[in-house]
């Protein structure tokens, strides 16, 4: 046997990898994407890296991009409505968004030096049969080309069967950044939120502006509008949309130098949040491990899908070096070590997403405008989603919490 396969090069699959290499266990990652492919083409998505994935990154020797230098330590918040609030919260240690495109070829190259194989093939599902005969484990770390649907998923863990934003995500020229320097949360009651993160990409730092579009709200349309078609008007969009619904992000625009920086560094599209079940058993009797997109799908509204990846895949590997005997029993002990910190993930972005938001959150929001104290927490919590979920879970919780703040 041939040690542990992986299928998919995220970071769920890279962080895996490289903390299996590092002690010494034999470990072939497989790619629908050469390494080459990883650092072109289209922009993936809009990934930050909490502290937390930071320190996990710091561990493997894979922190090529200093968070003091190129990191945030704020949230700036926007509250739109008949009273407008605007207020900041702190973390305790910087966060830092990179170019998934910078990213991942280079954590390739990190495991390839540190003894991993990597094969650029695909893997269809009729094939992972093969694999588990060559591997001692497989873990299946994406969701591309249906290798998601080896594992059931968990109705009464995914409220939804359609998604609840439409998404528009580009890099963008000409927006002064915020001060101090962080992301901004914006959210346009009814209509949908904005999120915008400093981000390290080819030409340097731009700004990643994310569009989470509630169906039928004011801005649904910039997730469908053609950049290719009209990049002005593609432009004037944006804009008038920033203006209308995010002015604290408008304000900061330079029209003369704004614009996407370059077409491929736009995505639009929409995804359908779900968790899928930690393990599926293969006809041969064989385990099978999902990880990263193959076992929770998040919206990004509050930028938790690569940390609960990465969080995710450390927690199987730990499981791999203390247990290395893989049936039955090592996959439900996976997911005991697994639930409750990706439950939470889950459970309070779909909280995020509920319209309209139910009044316990809208009464934390109004705390947070108005109890630093409270925006601080709530901030650093973005590295602790039980801790978040302990506070959201229900109204009593949420009420009992600010009343601990002294309010109420």
């Amino acid at each position: 046997m041939e040690g542990i396969g992986i299928v998919g090069a995220g970071v769920a699959g890279l962080h895996l990898g490289m903390l299996l290499r590092r002690q010494g266990v034999p470990v072939t990652l497989y790619s629908e994407r050469a390494p080459q492919q990883l650092g072109s083409g289209r922009l993936p998505n809009a990934v930050a890296h909490h502290h937390v994935t930071i320190s996990r990154e710091r561990a493997l020797n894979v922190e090529h991009w200093d968070a003091g230098e190129f990191g945030y330590g704020v949230h700036h918040h926007y509250l739109g409505g008949p009273s407008p609030a605007r207020f900041i919260g702190r973390f305790s240690a910087p966060s830092r968004a990179v170019d998934q495109r910078m990213l991942l070829p280079r954590l390739v190259h990190d495991f390839c030096d540190a003894g991993g194989t990597f094969e650029h093939r695909t893997i269809t599902p009729a094939e992972v049969e093969e694999l588990a005969r060559r591997h001692d484990l497989v873990v299946i770390a994406t969701g591309r080309g249906g290798l998601s649907e080896l594992f059931p998923r968990r109705a009464d863990l995914s409220p939804f069967d359609r998604p609840q934003r439409r998404l528009c995500v580009g890099l963008y020229d000409g927006i002064a950044p915020a001060e101090p320097r962080g992301v901004t949360l914006s959210i346009a009651p009814g209509h949908g939120e904005l999120i915008e993160i400093p981000m390290l990409s080819f030409t340097g730092q731009v700004s990643a502006l994310l569009f989470e579009a509630v169906p039928g709200g004011a801005f649904e349309a910039i997730a469908a509008c053609s950049y290719d078609a009209d990049p002005a008007a593609f432009h004037r969009l944006v804009l008038e949309i920033l203006r209308e619904h995010h002015p604290s992000v408008h304000e900061r625009v330079d029209p003369a130098r704004f614009g996407l920086t370059r077409p491929l560094d736009l995505l639009q599209g929409a995804i359908t949040p779900g968790i899928r079940e930690d393990f599926a058993m293969l006809p041969s009797g064989r385990p099978v491990i999902a990880a990263g997109d193959a076992h929770a799908v998040v919206d990004p509204v509050v930028g938790q899908g690569a940390n609960c990846a990465s969080y995710s895949a450390w927690e199987l590997g730990r499981q791999i070096l203390d247990d290395p005997h893989f049936d039955e029993r090592f996959c439900r002990k996976l997911a005991a070590r697994r639930r409750n910190l990706v439950r939470a993930t889950t459970d309070w972005t779909n909280l995020m997403l509920s319209s309209p938001p139910p009044q316990h959150l809208q009464d934390l929001l109004g705390a947070m405008a108005t109890t630093p104290a409270v925006a601080d927490e709530f901030t650093e919590n973005f590295n602790h989603p039980d801790r978040q979920w302990d506070i959201l879970a229900t109204p009593e919780r949420t009420r009992a919490y600010l009343a601990g703040h002294g309010l109420g």
